[in-house]
């Protein structure tokens, strides 16, 4: 609104429309700082044009002021007239604001006639009370001050004058222990007492202007106790009795303290017993001390000792506050509390037979004690002898506790009731109230007097044992096969009973009573029982077997003899309980013989597939119920021996025959053998690295020699035995097979595929080709390869590969191209063919040579 009426202002003035309408503007008037609210500052009227029927469109208004400000309004005061007030916000502050304001006052009336005046208003100086800065201008300010402090500066007032004028400062009452200084600072003037002086004072801190206007506020000085006095007892009593065996939590003593710190409140103390002590303990906080364990006057130490001394401590503070110590001494009196023990509690005398009457048998009281310590808490006496034939018996005084015979006793007198042992009673008891006792319980025995031997029930006695009976074990030290109770005269089987061995045993037990003793003789009759297993030789076989093998074949003429100790040859029964698939394996005879024989009962069949396994492990049993009938089989013995077998089975060989131009053919020979003779491949292995190893140096060595002995000749005299190829050699495509040859070959068959004779070795299977005085077909040069001599680990896995695999994955096709070589000529195409031959002869022989690992 201001901004629009500035703008109408400026926009009149522009026009040239100067019209006064403020009567008494401009002008300069004055104001005094700190002027309340709502005090005229100026008068002024409003002139409006005659034609302005309406008067005054827009009032007198202050539409700026310089500086600008809010201090000042305009209120009307009836009609026309006008003044200016301060508004009291803010208050006018000679020092802190502008001295001068020059104020805007714009009007206009209805027919658009406008005005605008200067009022400028002056602010004078006021003498003003001095005022308190700080927490003391805002609230009453509160002073702590610790008692036992040093007199010192405890406050530093902060108060001004508005006219920075020089201020003084005073106290009241003037009877505190208190004083300020001219620059208003507050000192104390003792050392306070918070237990002795007042805990609290009221100060009136005034300050004054030279023209002695003065500001007053109050200060309140709060003195703060600490803990600088030592609490004391007010327990009078340092003796207490108490009787001993008190429950846990019993009162003894009710401890009191005060600390003089806590003078008009409840004192905080805390209590605790210094001296180190397992029988009370004290409530820290009431002091109440009571029994925390058993207090028994009758042991050690209190038995010596029966006064216990206690250092009570109180504190001010749970740590590093001030303590004062008392002594207190509680003395426990004894209690007949226990009653009189006897060690031992039972008594075992043996008295013999037909003691005379009178004898002294024992003295009680030399056993039985009462430990309570006061002597007339620990008397006691013996009453109350009973039990069955205690008549024979008497206490020969109830103090002194001895016990006699008052009869005697035979036990081969007919009228005794043959008791040989009297079990008496007696009663040991406190003479003091209330009368604790005990029961001594005493064994006598009536030893008898040795007067007959030992007698048997009979003079001889017979058994008949299985001899499959258990035995019980014997020891170390006892080897014997029988064993007797030396307490019961039971007879037990130590060692295992065996009829094949011995049929019978007699031996002579004795009966002795220490003195006198006596014999009888015992007979163990042995029963024979089938207990023997069979036993057969050879219990584990292992060989290989052709595939071709004929049906009915005793196969390897393998047969096994069994034995039984306790079986006839003829109670043996064969079969073959697992391993046997396809039922190619069976026994002949299959009972009713010590011996059988190993038969093919049917051809194998790998090529459709109905067999698969090349290895056969063969678990055989051989019982001994061929001659029971039914019946008896369902409640005889029968024993069983087993025969394992391991049958490998050895496919056909094959040879590949190519007939490719410019290839080598190469067969090597692979003969399987058995996996328990692993030695035969690492001694092989071994010779043939050694023999290798020798012919390189006999090699080494004629090379030298010839070449000492024939020197080259001229490089045109020079003539190659055979053309070197231009080019590089021509591969050659190698097809290797590799056998692994046993040490005996003992049967002969025929190459169902080449038509060839092979010779095998019946036991391990292994095959080679039988040796023939054929001719070698000629072949072109070439050089014939074996991987047998690799290394032993590569060696190895091929070898058990290939037993894994049929016979037509055992042999693979090594090929390489061969590039075309110079023709040679005649004599030379003889001679590399004569060449050939002969190193083909020998490395054939070289390569049935046994290579591989088991």
């Amino acid at each position: 609104m201001k901004i629009i009426l500035l703008f109408l202002i400026l926009l009149g003035v522009v026009s040239g429309r100067k019209t006064p309408l403020l009567k008494g503007l401009p002008a300069t008037s004055t104001v005094e700082e700190n002027t309340a609210a709502g005090v005229s500052v100026c008068d002024f009227n409003v002139t409006v044009s005659p034609l302005s029927s309406e008067g005054v469109a827009i009032l007198p208004t202050i539409v700026n002021s310089n500086p600008l400000t809010e201090a000042f309004d305009i209120e009307s005061k009836g009609g026309l007239e006008y003044r200016v007030v301060t508004t009291g916000n803010p208050v006018l502050d000679y020092e802190t604001m502008p001295k001068s304001f020059d104020l805007h006052i714009f009007v206009e009336d209805t027919t658009g006639r406008t005005d605008l005046s200067i009022l400028t208003i002056r602010v004078t100086d006021k003498n003003e009370h001095p005022v308190f800065r700080g927490n003391m201008a805002i609230q009453t300010l509160m002073i702590y001050v610790l008692e036992g402090t040093r007199p010192q500066c405890i406050y530093q007032v902060d108060a001004a004058d508005p006219e920075n004028a020089k201020l003084k400062y005073s106290l009241l009452p003037t009877t505190v222990p208190f004083l300020i200084t001219e620059s208003g600072a507050i000192f104390s003037t003792k050392e306070f007492d918070y237990e002795k002086d007042p805990h609290c004072y009221f100060l009136n801190v005034t300050v004054t202007d030279l023209d002695g206007l003065n500001s007053t506020k109050t200060v309140n000085i709060n003195i703060i106790n600490i803990n600088d006095e030592s609490p004391y007892f007010t327990t009078k009593q340092r003796i207490y009795r108490i009787p001993e065996e008190q429950s846990p939590g019993t009162i003894v003593a009710n401890i009191t303290a005060k600390d003089p710190d806590d003078e008009g409140s409840p004192s905080r103390l805390f209590y605790s017993i210094q001296s180190s002590d397992r029988y009370f303990s004290i409530n820290p906080l009431t002091g109440v001390l009571q029994v925390t364990g058993r207090i028994d006057r009758d042991a050690l130490p209190l038995q010596l000792h029966p006064n216990i001394s206690l250092i009570v401590q109180v504190e001010d503070s749970p740590s590093n506050g001030h303590a004062s110590n008392m002594e207190i001494t509680i003395i426990v009196d004894d209690i007949n509390d226990n009653p009189p023990e006897c060690s031992p509690s039972a008594f075992r005398k043996e008295v013999n037979e037909n003691t005379a009457p009178g004898t002294f048998l024992i003295d009680l009281r030399n056993y039985c004690k009462d430990i309570d310590v006061d002597p007339s808490n620990n008397q006691f006496n013996f009453t109350g002898l009973s039990g069955f034939g205690s008549n024979n018996f008497i206490l020969d005084s109830t103090v002194s506790g001895r016990l006699v015979m008052t009869g005697t006793i035979d036990l081969e007198d007919p009228a005794n009731p043959g008791i040989e042992v009297y079990t008496l009673t007696v009663r040991v008891q406190d003479i003091a109230h209330p009368n604790y006792s005990n029961i001594i319980y005493i064994y006598i025995r009536i030893k008898p007097v040795n007067e007959f031997f030992p007698v048997f029930s009979t003079l001889s006695y017979i058994f008949n044992v299985s001899e499959i009976t258990k035995a019980g074990g014997g020891t170390r030290d006892y080897t014997n096969i029988f064993w007797i109770s030396p307490t019961k005269g039971d007879v037990r089987i130590l060692a295992r009973l065996d009829y094949e061995t011995t049929q019978k045993h007699i031996f002579i037990v004795q009966a002795s009573d220490q003195e006198k003793f006596t014999t009888a003789s015992v007979t163990v009759n042995v029963l024979e029982v089938n207990d023997e297993e069979p036993i057969c030789s050879p219990n584990f076989y292992s060989f290989q077997i052709p595939v071709s093998l004929a049906v009915g074949t005793n196969i390897n003429s393998f047969r096994i003899e069994c034995q039984d100790r306790d079986s006839d040859p003829r109670s043996f029964r064969y079969f073959i309980n697992e391993g046997n698939e396809n039922n190619h394996f069976t026994f002949s005879p299959s009972a009713g013989s010590n011996t059988s024989r190993l038969i093919l009962a049917s051809r194998f069949d790998y090529e459709s597939g109905f067999d698969t396994s090349w290895i056969y492990n063969l678990r055989i049993y051989i019982t001994d119920d061929n001659l029971l009938s039914v019946r008896d089989k369902t409640t005889h013995l029968i024993e069983t021996g087993t025969v394992t077998l391991s049958i490998r089975v050895i496919p056909n060989p094959t040879t590949a025959i190519t007939t490719t131009p410019s290839f080598t053919v190469v067969t090597r020979r692979e003969n399987l053998y058995s996996a328990s003779a692993w030695y035969v491949p690492f001694v092989v292995t071994l010779g043939s690295l050694l023999l290798l190893g020798l012919l390189g140096f006999l090699g080494f060595l004629l090379v030298t020699w010839v070449r000492t002995c024939c020197p080259p000749a001229g490089k045109a005299h020079r003539t190659p035995l055979i053309n070197a190829p231009e080019k590089k050699k021509p591969k050659k495509d190698v097809v290797v097979t590799m056998t692994k040859l046993n040490t005996i070959f003992d049967g002969e068959a025929r190459d169902p595929v080449t038509g060839r004779i092979y010779e095998f070795n019946t036991r391990s299977g292994a095959r080679r080709w039988k040796k023939s005085n054929e001719p070698l077909k000629p072949v072109l040069a070439g050089q014939v390869t074996s991987s047998a001599t690799d290394n032993s680990g590569q060696g190895t896995d091929r070898a058990e590969a290939a037993s894994k695999k049929e016979p037509s994955e055992k042999r693979k096709e090594l090929t390489a191209a061969t590039k075309p070589a110079t023709k040679p000529s005649a004599d030379q195409d003889g001679l590399r063919l004569q060449k050939q031959k002969e190193e083909s002869e020998g490395r054939g022989l070289s390569s049935a040579a046994p290579q591989g690992r088991n």
